[in-house]
């Protein structure tokens, strides 16, 4: 007895929720918009955009809606890929950077060993944090309070807030997020900075009596 094969659709990707890990597809021709989850990708490892031309096979589930199965992209994503990862190459560059600065602080004596100590550690608490986050948000378990996450960049955990960011792609596009992470990363900066003055320059009381 022949098989018959599964028809497959084509149509574009109409919005996506990355931090979820679901989005909607428009169908050529018309009709409902399709669910589709990330697991329904043949391909692993390229994440879907608002306006990704793919191909899929229609099912309907128990309530009788349409959802999207074997999804695959139709044009070659490995170019746009690689554009993405390098645009994004500027944020481990400003990590590696600032542990750079940091070793050199602490070689020169502007900082204690301890300072690089508490920044990489607070930086892997943070990277973490934001690995388990994701994972939660696609899997719909309990979420990392945003405010923890705030907090872990505060302390020092921001280098490795940043590269978590990246490499998982969490909260990179929300804008509100992003305003007050960068506020948070100015505001540890600006602290080492002042610790980094010389004890005149940080209580001039000190110089007069001097």
């Amino acid at each position: 007895m022949r098989q018959t094969k599964t028809p497959r659709y084509q149509g574009r990707v109409s919005s996506w929720k990355d931090e979820q890990g679901f989005g909607f597809i428009a169908q050529n021709g018309g009709g409902p918009s399709v669910f589709f989850h990330i697991k329904a990708f043949t391909e692993r490892g390229i994440r879907p955009a608002p306006g990704d031309l793919v191909t899929y096979e229609l099912h309907v589930n128990d309530k009788g809606q349409p959802r999207a199965e074997r999804v695959a992209f139709v044009r070659d994503r490995t170019a746009p890929a690689r554009e993405s990862s390098a645009s994004r190459s500027g944020s481990p560059l400003i990590a590696f950077g600032f542990f750079a600065m940091l070793g050199i602080a602490v070689l020169l004596g502007k900082l204690p060993a301890l300072a690089l100590g508490l920044y990489t550690g607070a930086s892997l608490v943070a990277f973490i944090a934001y690995g388990l986050d994701k994972s939660a948000a696609r899997n719909g378990r309990w979420r990392t309070k945003e405010s923890t996450l705030h907090m872990l960049a505060l302390v020092g955990g921001w280098p490795g807030a940043l590269l978590a960011q990246r490499v998982y792609r969490h909260k990179s596009k929300k804008r509100e997020f992003q305003v007050v992470f960068w506020a948070t990363v100015l505001l540890n900066c600006g602290v080492l900075g002042w610790a980094m003055l010389p004890a005149s320059v940080r209580n001039p009381a000190l110089a007069i009596i001097g």
